[in-house]
């Protein structure tokens, strides 16, 4: 199995992939920015909540194993074991799982004020 290998979806198509997948096990305040221009970062950050550390690990690793199955695995993770903030990092996007407590405290929404925010798409239904 080669690295580096690309997915076969574009970041943006994944990043809204991994925001549905976050809101499959009922996370608050999903939000997609796009650091295309503000940051070299990555191109976007998932970011949303649970509503416990229990929550927040289930979340990541519901986004970590579906995006996995799909040709997309997790290139670099952090805290997931503690629930309070899981950092999934797929190189193009990131996505952020926190506590309640800790997003707000960190304000990464404010933080990258210059970074547009992308509305997260339904994919429930047919097109």
């Amino acid at each position: 199995m080669a690295t580096g290998t690309a997915p076969s979806l574009p970041s943006a198509a994944l990043a809204q992939r991994a925001a549905a997948l976050c809101l499959d096990l009922k996370a608050n305040d999903v939000v997609i920015l796009s650091l295309k221009g503000v940051s070299d970062v990555a191109d976007f950050f998932v970011i949303a909540s649970g509503t416990s550390d229990t929550h927040v690990r289930s979340i990541a690793d519901h986004v970590a194993v579906e995006l996995k199955k799909e040709g997309a695995p997790v290139h670099h993770q952090e805290g997931v074991t503690q629930g309070r903030w899981a950092l999934l990092d797929y190189v193009d996007f990131v996505v952020h799982v926190f506590h309640p407590s800790l997003r707000s405290f960190y304000q990464l929404e404010r933080l990258w004020g210059d970074a547009e925010v992308i509305p997260v798409e339904s994919q429930g239904g047919t097109p």
